[in-house]
């Protein structure tokens, strides 16, 4: 007689969205707070500070990491871009759009209160206000995002 395994997680099959969060490293502490808040949305977070905690602890080479990063987005459904945007999160940005993934921007006021907000609402960092055009692409129009190759 063959025994027969059975597990909770063989029934919950549904597919969700994978979402690829977007965060300054200035908002690190808040990382688990923005998983919490896709899962409760009824997506699956790929959060890159819940994967390589900040930048492996410096034990690898920050390259590899951003490597990894860009992998993630490619395989992410979306793009949610928690808190001020940075120099980094600005090139997640552009690769999502030349992509033509959706790109969504949310404000955290405290670890229980994270709210959407419209692009035009969104904070920059000091080093990229500059860039702030870079946000947006026009609908259908991935080719011609303002956003370059390179580096972070």
């Amino acid at each position: 007689m063959t025994a027969s395994f059975e597990h909770r997680a063989l029934n919950l099959q549904d597919k969700q969205d994978l979402i690829y969060t977007a965060l300054s490293k200035h908002l690190y502490y808040f990382r688990a707070h923005i998983s919490k808040y896709v899962l409760e949305h009824g997506k699956v977070p790929l959060n890159p500070f819940m994967l390589f905690d900040y930048f492996l602890l410096d034990t690898i080479d920050r390259d590899r990491v951003r490597q990894a990063n860009n992998t993630v987005v490619e395989r992410a459904d979306e793009i949610w871009c928690f808190g001020p945007v940075s120099n980094g999160v600005l090139a997640e940005i552009c690769q999502a759009h030349k992509q033509g993934k959706a790109v969504r921007y949310f404000s955290i006021e405290n670890s229980s209160t994270i709210l959407p907000v419209s692009i035009e609402e969104v904070e920059m960092e000091e080093e990229v206000k500059t860039f702030r055009y870079m946000l947006s692409t026009k609908e259908g129009n991935h080719d011609n995002t303002p956003c370059s190759h390179t580096t972070r």
